[in-house]
C-alpha cells in the first residue's frame, strides 16, 4: 500500500475534493431495494466514487453484526477504488501488546490506510500503531458530540485538554512526521485554538449537517497555511440521501465554495501580528472580552464588554497582559506609575513588580481619616507620572484622574491602556495635551478573534457596525 499521505494529498488533487465520506450501516435504514449491507455500501461507493476524497467506515456496525458484519467490511474494503484512502473509525486506545493487536487488524488484516485512535493512554497508547510505516493516525482532539466538554474543555493553567493533545500531538507525539487530529465541526473556536497548536495537522471534520457544524466556519478556522488540511466527513447525509451521487456533488461543491471563500477572506484580511493574536486570545480566554449585548456604564447598549477585572483570577493572562504594558512603557520617560482604581490597580501592581518601578494610585475620594491622603505611594512634586488604566472609551475619566496628580505637582503627559475602544478617547486626551498609547483596539481585537475562528462572523460584523467606518 502507498505512503497514507501521499495517497491522500494526490487523491485531494485528482478528484478536487476534501469530502470524506462515512459508511456506516445504521440497523434498518437500509434501502429496502439492496439485499444486504454489502450490497448497499458498496452502490453507495460506485456512486460517491467521483467526489470523494476519502472513505471512512465505523467499524462499530460491521462488528455489531458479527461474522456476517466482519464479511460486510471485508467486501466494502474490496470494492472502493485504490486510489481512495481509506480510515477506520475505530477510535482504538490501549497499550503493549493489546495495543499492538489493534494495529495489526487495521493494517495487517483489512489493510486500511489509516485509523483513528483514542490518546487517554498517552504515548504508550499510540507508538504500537505510529510504528507501521506509511499507515496513517487521526488522534481524537475535540470531538463532536454533546458531553465532549466534560472531558476536553477540563482546564490546567488556562490550557484546555483537547489543546494539550493538539500540542502534544504537533511537539512530541508526531514531531516532524505527518499526522491527523479529529476534531468536531460543532465547535469551530476550539478548531481555531487546535489548528494554531497543530500547524502541520490534518483535520477529520465529523459533526457537518446533522450534528449542526457549519463548513464555512469550519474551513475558516481550520485550514493550514497552505490551503489545505480540512477533511470534512459526511455519513447519514450521503449514504441515506435519495441520490448518494448528487448529495456527495453537491457537498463537495458546497466544501470547495466555502475553501475558496476562507482563502479569499485571509487574503483580504489585515496582516497578522502575532502578539495582538495572542493578547486578543488569552483575553478571550480568560472570559475578559465578552460578546452579546451589554449595557454600559453610560446607558448606552455595547455588542461587546470588556472586563478586566477577570484578570486577577487569571494569573497567566494577567502576566501577559502585564508583559503588553511593559512594551508600552519601555520608550517612555517617567518616574512612577499611577494606576486608576479600581480595574487597573491589579494590572500596574504586575506591571511594577515585572519592571521594578515605583507604583502610585489616586484615590477616588480624599481620606477623611489618618493622613487624608489624596494619592496613596510615595512621590514627589515635580516627578513624571504615566497614568495606566485598563482601557478608553472616552477621555472624560482620564482627565479626571489627572487633576489632583497634577495639583500635587506631578508632570502626567502619557496615558497607557490596554485597550482603546476607539470612541473618542485618543482625541479627547490630545486636546488636552496627553497622549494614549495603547497595546490594542477595540476592533482589531475584533479582526484577531474573527481571523482565529474564536469569533462568529456575525458577531464581528455587529462590532463593526457599532464602531462605525472605517
Amino acid at each position: 500500500m502507498p505512503d497514507f499521505w501521499t495517497q491522500l494529498a494526490a487523491r485531494i488533487q485528482a478528484a478536487d475534493s476534501r469530502l470524506c465520506v462515512g459508511l456506516d450501516p445504521h440497523p434498518g435504514q437500509r434501502p429496502a431495494a439492496y439485499r444486504d449491507d454489502a450490497a448497499f455500501l458498496t452502490a453507495v461507493v460506485r456512486a460517491t466514487a467521483p467526489y470523494a476524497a476519502a472513505y471512512k467506515p465505523n467499524i462499530a456496525f460491521f462488528e455489531a453484526q458479527g461474522a456476517e458484519g466482519h464479511r460486510v467490511l471485508t467486501e466494502l474494503l474490496a470494492s472502493i477504488p485504490p486510489e481512495i484512502p481509506v480510515i477506520l473509525d475505530a477510535k482504538r486506545a490501549d497499550i503493549a501488546s493489546t495495543a499492538a493487536a489493534y494495529a495489526r487488524a487495521a493494517f495487517d488484516v483489512l489493510d486500511v490506510g489509516a485509523v483513528t485512535v483514542n490518546p487517554y493512554l498517552g504515548a504508550d497508547g499510540l507508538t504500537p500503531f505510529a510504528e507501521h510505516q506509511g499507515r496513517g493516525l487521526f488522534v481524537l482532539c475535540r470531538t463532536s458530540n454533546p458531553s465532549a466538554g466534560e472531558l476536553q474543555d477540563w482546564d490546567h493553567h488556562g490550557t484546555p485538554l483537547y489543546l494539550h493533545v493538539a500540542r502534544l500531538a504537533q511537539e512530541r507525539w508526531f514531531a516532524g512526521r505527518p499526522y491527523g487530529l479529529v476534531a468536531g465541526a460543532t465547535y469551530p473556536a476550539a478548531m481555531g485554538e487546535i489548528r494554531r497548536a497543530a500547524p502541520d495537522a490534518w483535520l477529520l471534520v465529523p459533526g457537518v449537517g446533522a450534528q449542526g457544524g457549519e463548513i464555512e466556519e469550519t474551513l475558516a478556522a481550520g485550514l493550514r497555511a497552505d490551503g489545505e488540511g480540512v477533511l470534512i466527513n459526511a455519513s447519514r447525509g450521503i449514504c441515506y440521501a435519495q441520490d448518494p451521487a448528487a448529495a456527495a456533488q453537491e457537498l463537495r461543491a458546497h466544501i470547495n465554495a466555502a475553501r475558496e471563500a476562507a482563502l479569499a477572506a485571509r487574503q483580504a484580511a489585515p496582516p497578522c501580528d502575532p502578539r495582538v493574536d495572542d493578547l486578543a486570545r488569552a483575553l478571550f480566554q480568560a472570559d475578559c472580552v465578552r460578546f452579546g449585548e451589554f449595557r454600559l456604564h453610560s446607558g448606552a447598549l455595547s455588542p461587546v464588554y470588556i472586563d478586566l477585572r477577570r484578570l486577577v483570577s487569571q494569573p497567566a493572562a494577567l502576566e501577559r497582559v502585564a508583559a503588553a504594558y511593559a512594551d508600552l512603557l519601555a520608550p517612555l520617560t517617567y518616574d512612577r506609575i499611577a494606576a486608576l482604581p479600581f480595574a487597573a490597580l491589579p494590572i500596574g501592581t504586575a506591571v511594577s513588580l515585572q519592571l521594578g518601578r515605583p507604583l502610585i494610585y489616586p484615590r477616588p475620594a480624599r481620606k477623611d481619616y489618618g493622613t487624608g491622603q489624596l494619592i496613596e505611594g510615595a512621590y514627589a512634586a515635580g516627578e513624571r507620572c504615566v497614568i495606566l488604566d485598563d482601557l478608553i472609551t472616552t477621555g472624560g475619566s482620564k482627565l479626571e484622574a489627572l487633576a489632583p496628580l497634577r495639583d500635587e505637582g506631578l508632570i502626567v503627559e502619557d496615558v497607557v491602556v490596554l485597550l482603546d475602544r476607539e470612541q473618542g478617547g485618543r482625541q479627547d486626551l490630545a486636546a488636552h495635551g496627553i497622549r494614549l498609547h495603547a497595546a490594542l483596539t477595540l476592533r482589531g481585537v475584533t479582526q484577531s478573534l474573527e481571523r482565529q475562528g474564536l469569533l462568529p462572523a456575525d458577531q464581528a460584523r455587529r462590532v463593526y457596525d457599532y464602531l462605525g467606518a472605517p
